[in-house]
């Protein structure tokens, strides 16, 4: 009967673990919902933007912009984006692991995520910054960790900047990426940065002809193209940083909502196996129970 005890306290215990991630699959399935929607709803903006900058990266010098500059260096700057809770499959392995192949071991870190910055400082690379995000992320917060990016990179400490974080495809598959933030680059801005398939270089806007107050380009700047790229610019590396924010609390919401659906399928066959283990053992201990009675009544026959 010890063996009972032992199976009933394990059903209950398991059906205990079963309402526990029921509850938080149903808080993830609401976050997802409108994490995926926040996310989606910038991507038109981050694809127009792009090939804006795609544009006027073609048509004008690097030198009117310092962010718009090519170094021959190799000192990086990576922001590493992460989640703060765990429970979400293996979104931050993945992203880690990339970073740990793809980046150099000289490498310095700005991480927003606690399960970032814990695993870099674990393995002691070297952390610079961390900053907290809330839920859902806000653009005057994220403003702040772009700001930081553009003045290291203002400063020349570091060639590239980068940014590790998880691709929302959809909400079954996210993807870890790697992706050059600064300098501006043609291909990458032509790349999908909202990360879904946005447009290649051949995609960017056509502008036909010449203007001679435009110094050669399709454009015309007022008042200059460096008050133009002054403004523009950080505009578009906010938002790219802020785009990237929002795919990955897309992710995670997605991620952690699977998992715990699946920690929850796995608890129910889980107290139907336990249960019918119990059913059998309680059968077996009537069972024996009725042939001892049997023999005993014999025996007084």
């Amino acid at each position: 009967m010890a063996n009972l005890r032992d199976i009933r306290r394990r059903i209950k215990s398991v059906k205990n673990t079963a309402q526990i991630t029921r509850a938080m699959q149903l808080v993830a399935a609401s976050r997802m919902k409108k994490a995926q929607e926040q996310a989606t709803s910038g991507r038109s903006y981050a694809d127009l933007l792009n090939k804006v900058l795609v544009n006027l990266k073609e048509q004008t010098d690097e030198d009117q912009h310092p962010l718009l500059e090519d170094r021959q260096g190799d000192r990086e700057l990576v922001l590493v984006i992460s989640t703060d809770k765990g429970l979400c499959g293996p979104l931050n392995t993945n992203v880690l692991r990339m970073v740990a192949d793809e980046v150099g071991p000289d490498a310095d870190f700005v991480t927003i995520g606690n399960k970032g910055r814990q695993s870099l400082s674990r393995s002691n690379r070297n952390l610079v910054a961390d900053f907290p995000m809330k839920d859902p992320a806000g653009f005057a917060e994220t403003k702040v960790v772009s700001k930081y990016l553009m003045e290291q990179f203002l400063t020349g400490k570091y060639d590239v900047v980068k940014v590790a974080f998880t691709n929302f495809v959809n909400t079954i598959k996210q993807d870890a990426m790697i992706e050059t933030l600064l300098p501006i680059r043609p291909i990458d801005l032509g790349r999908d940065k909202s990360f879904v398939g946005m447009s290649n270089e051949s995609d960017a806007i056509d502008i036909d002809g010449e203007h001679p107050e435009s110094g050669g380009s399709g454009y015309i700047f007022e008042p200059s193209p460096e008050k133009v790229l002054d403004t523009v610019v950080p505009q578009y590396v906010g938002n790219q940083v802020f785009q990237m924010i929002l795919e990955n609390r897309a992710s995670e919401h997605s991620a952690r909502m699977v998992a715990m659906k699946a920690a929850t399928d796995n608890a129910n066959e889980m107290i139907k196996d336990l249960t019918l283990d119990y059913n059998k053992q309680r059968q077996a201990a009537i069972t024996a129970e009725l042939l001892e009675i049997t023999t005993a009544m014999k025996a007084l026959e």
